[in-house]
């Protein structure tokens, strides 16, 4: 008997063993591969040669091949406003690196001073739908801003991200030194922060709560807690503490939504669309600073016909084309304030897109 209960807890032993083995291979087959966010680094520093240093002003502008000529114009109404020692950060996807670098050299940007940062699409592999109803919200460079501590950006404290479809009017170190509360790892404007564009976004049903986000059908939306009338945010412009970004591992917390959509479709079929903006209303709700309104007046690019009063739109020191109207195609609005910063393509294959004169 001692010996057949020595052979039983054996067998016991080994069959939990095997269980844990089973269970072990599972969730190893279940976890996403690593990939590394940077796919390699261009230590492209512009006509100076000179390298970022902390007392720099960060700015960071994703440039994707297509939209080449628009983010050029972000850097260049950032660096003709602002007295301060702007370091751009210019991440895109390994085809568009040489026409950002010629872009740059062969016009008057050839002074500025930057870095080429190439992102790795890769690191998106099992986080991201291909099901939106507008496209280019998908596109690998719009979920650069959930890595800022990971684009060899080590050398500052913070760090400022620009969307590719604004201008800036007023001076950047303005934004950037605006004072973060403690315990926040960055600083949004919200989109109810404004009653001079109440009006505006009432016209044109733009979406301003978290119900226009989340699909609040699904019980694990529900489950956090969050009113679906609230004020939502624009992620297009803020300011990143990427210390605190890193303590918090707020890319963690982005990756872990995003995998969760990947699965349950959480917010996809939202009603404004688009994937990149519900992970930073989930992990930043009620955890972030409010920059000054006027650091983010957006909206422009969600109607061809309904514009701001010229007095509200010179007052506005950062102006957004979000939406599906841009500047640099058309029809559009305030297309005057976007084409003052406009560079022409050296090569001419970014153009404008403009309506056709008639003979008279």
């Amino acid at each position: 008997m001692p010996l057949l209960r020595k052979i039983n807890r054996g067998l016991l032993i080994l069959l939990v063993l095997v269980a844990f083995a089973l269970l072990y291979n599972k969730t190893r087959l279940q976890t996403l591969p690593k990939y590394p966010v940077l796919k390699k680094e261009e230590a492209d520093t512009g006509a100076k040669d000179e390298k970022e240093v902390e007392t720099d002003v960060p700015v960071l502008i994703c440039a994707s091949e297509e939209r080449i000529g628009a983010s050029m114009t972000v850097i260049n109404s950032v660096y003709s406003n602002s007295q301060a020692r702007v370091f751009f950060y210019i991440v895109t996807l390994r085809d568009a690196i040489k026409k950002i670098r010629e872009y740059i050299e062969k016009t008057k940007l050839r002074n500025i001073r930057y870095k080429i940062l190439e992102f790795n699409p890769m690191v998106l592999k099992g986080k991201v739908h291909p099901d939106s109803s507008r496209p280019e919200l998908l596109h690998p460079l719009n979920f650069v801003r959930f890595y800022l501590p990971l684009l060899a950006i080590e050398n500052h404290k913070r760090i400022v991200y620009l969307d590719d479809d604004v201008i800036v009017q007023g001076d950047i170190q303005e934004l950037y030194n605006i004072k973060l509360k403690e315990g926040h790892a960055a600083a949004f404007a919200s989109d109810c922060d404004l009653p001079d564009t109440h009006e505006m976004v009432r016209s044109v049903g733009m979406q301003t709560t978290y119900m226009g986000f989340l699909d609040y059908r699904k019980e694990e939306v529900r489950e956090l807690g969050i009113n679906p009338s609230e004020c939502s945010f624009n992620p297009g412009v803020f300011v990143a503490d990427v210390g605190e970004w890193q303590r918090q591992k707020i890319t963690k917390q982005l990756e872990k939504w995003m995998a969760k959509n990947f699965r349950e479709n959480l917010y996809s079929s939202a009603v404004a669309g688009g994937v990149a903006t519900p992970p930073m209303l989930i992990v930043f709700h009620d955890k972030f600073t409010t920059i000054d309104p006027l650091w983010h007046i957006r909206h422009l690019g969600w109607s061809p016909d309904t514009r701001y009063p010229k007095t509200f739109l010179k007052k506005a020191k950062l102006l957004h084309w979000n939406g599906q109207f841009k500047p640099w195609d058309y029809p559009c609005v305030h297309l005057d304030l976007w084409e003052k910063w406009y560079i022409p393509d050296p090569t001419g294959k970014f153009t404008l897109v403009r309506p056709r004169l008639k003979n008279p």
